[in-house]
């Protein structure tokens, strides 16, 4: 029978930590334990995932207004620009698999075995992570305050807090539509046809919306994408 692995109050923090050196905001993020009176209101948002290994677990980030604001300024999903502050909070707990991010509130992914970190600039709590440990006892460690280095600096605008936020860039050299008969019977050296002309400019697509076009090339053996065109207001690819 496997055994699962409770980590220390100091862990916990730690995950805390890791995940506010990832949180967009706007100067650095100070994080401290907080007292049930402190916690979120029940219907803030929150996006949570749940870690499967040696500690089980689960992370949760809860949103306060500006980090949504921020977001929401930037036209970025809260899921593409967290994740990594999730995925933070879960390596520092020890090895395991985080799996999807979902969204949910405070009320439903903060409970009485949390424990509950707010993230704060200048003594006012910006967003709030909470960790949730299979098995462990309902405990909130010493006070600790510690600066974690956030992305954005200073007092700029809405969208410098979001500069630091990893995106996944897809190029596109095409694509084609098959019913699942013929999907199911591919075989090495089969020869798909797809909907681009030999030559045509690879598309570039963040989170599935198309921000420009390029032609594809090699640097260092590796492939690449020269951009030639910057696409402005594209639709969703899908």
């Amino acid at each position: 029978m496997s055994t699962i692995a409770t980590p220390t109050d100091a862990t916990v923090l730690q995950a805390a930590e890791a995940a506010a050196a990832l949180v967009p905001a706007a100067g650095p993020l100070a994080v401290s334990p907080v007292t049930a009176a402190g916690r979120p209101d029940a219907g803030t948002p929150a996006l949570v995932a749940a870690v499967i290994g040696p500690v089980t677990a689960e992370v949760a980030l809860v949103l306060g207004p500006d980090v949504v604001a921020a977001l929401a300024a930037g036209g970025v999903e809260a899921g593409d620009a967290l994740r990594p502050a999730l995925e933070a909070a879960a390596a520092a707990l020890g090895t395991g698999v985080l799996e999807p991010t979902r969204t949910s509130t405070a009320g439903e992914v903060v409970g009485s075995d949390s424990q509950v970190f707010a993230l704060s600039v200048d003594g006012a709590p910006v967003a709030w992570c909470a960790v949730r440990v299979q098995g462990a006892p309902a405990a909130v460690p010493t006070q600790r305050t510690g600066a974690a280095a956030a992305p954005g600096a200073g007092s700029g605008s809405t969208l410098r807090v979001l500069y630091d936020v990893e995106m996944t860039l897809t190029a596109e050299i095409g694509r084609t539509r098959l019913p699942l008969r013929q999907v199911l019977d591919l075989t090495p050296g089969t020869v798909l046809e797809l909907d681009r002309t030999a030559g045509s400019p690879a598309d570039i697509v963040v989170n599935g919306r198309l921000i420009a076009r390029g032609e594809v090339v090699v640097v260092d053996e590796d492939y690449g994408v020269r951009v030639t065109e910057i696409v402005a207001g594209a639709d969703p690819v899908g």
